[in-house]
């Protein structure tokens, strides 16, 4: 056999790499083998394989090139569920839940097509084959269309990437209803080839409102409590970062659109 330089590169690769299943590795180190010119007992002594593996592979790669080293379908046990059940299983899938639950799991489409008696596990299989994954989810928002959002984003990306001479960059938001936890016990510190450990178990302390600022060069915050999200509030604590600034410096400060922070009062 003779390889082309651009096949070679691949299962050179294959073999080299520490991630390429074993499987894989064997094949291409057994093709390898062979276009060097080594005879198939030799190869089965290196390898370490039956005699008819090696003949089978190098066979397979001659008459059918890289597609020669994949394994073979088979027909395996013929489907308990045809395509009607997957199709109801589907149409679970990519339909909106029963109240209460706001999303679907492999059981509770499994009780949803309770007449096929198919299981959990079942729906779990079918669903993964065909890449659907109705337990997660993913948030966005739907903003009204702004033709100068991307020159804003820009903006507010170079401030920061790169803060200008002579000015401060703060990015303030409120963190709203945090829970406030404290451990019951001591982290146990790290040692050599041990990371630090943490004990599960943690005390409630309720939870905890505030508005933060964050200097986005230097990592300082100024954290303040949070009673009430109004334009009151957000004042005041723009009043506060005033006096903790130097006056010499420009303040570039970025927000999101809450209405405390657009409203007439906290822009005046």
């Amino acid at each position: 056999m003779v390889l082309n330089p651009d096949d070679r590169r691949v299962l050179e690769a294959r073999v080299r790499a520490d991630t390429t299943p074993q499987l894989d590795a064997r094949r291409a180190r057994i093709v390898l083998l062979a276009t060097a010119g080594y005879s198939t007992r030799r190869i089965t002594e290196l390898v370490r394989v039956d005699v008819s593996t090696v003949v089978r592979r190098r066979d397979r790669f001659a008459r059918e090139g890289m597609a020669g080293l994949k394994d073979r379908l088979r027909s395996g046990r013929p489907p308990v569920y045809g395509p009607q059940v997957r199709l109801r299983i589907v149409a679970a899938a990519i339909s909106s839940p029963p109240r209460p639950y706001d999303g679907w799991s492999h059981r509770l489409i499994a009780n949803h097509v309770a007449d096929t008696g198919i299981s959990a596990s079942q729906v779990g299989r079918i669903l993964a084959k065909l890449q659907l994954k109705p337990h997660r989810v993913r948030g966005w928002l739907t903003r009204p269309a702004d033709p100068q959002f991307f020159t804003k984003a820009a903006e507010v990306c170079a401030l920061y990437r790169r803060r200008p001479p002579g000015s401060v960059v703060l990015s303030v938001d409120e963190k709203t209803a945090m829970a406030a936890r404290s451990r019951e016990h001591p982290d146990r510190p790290a040692g050599p080839a041990r990371v630090r450990r943490r004990e599960f178990e943690y005390v409630r302390h309720g939870t905890v409102s505030v508005t933060a600022a964050l200097d986005v060069h230097t990592g300082q915050v100024i954290v303040e409590e949070l009673p009430r999200n109004d334009s009151a509030h957000v004042t005041r604590f723009l009043n506060r970062l005033e006096q903790c600034i130097p006056a010499g410096l420009m303040i570039h400060l970025i927000l999101d659109n809450g209405s405390s922070h657009t409203s007439k009062a906290t822009r005046a």
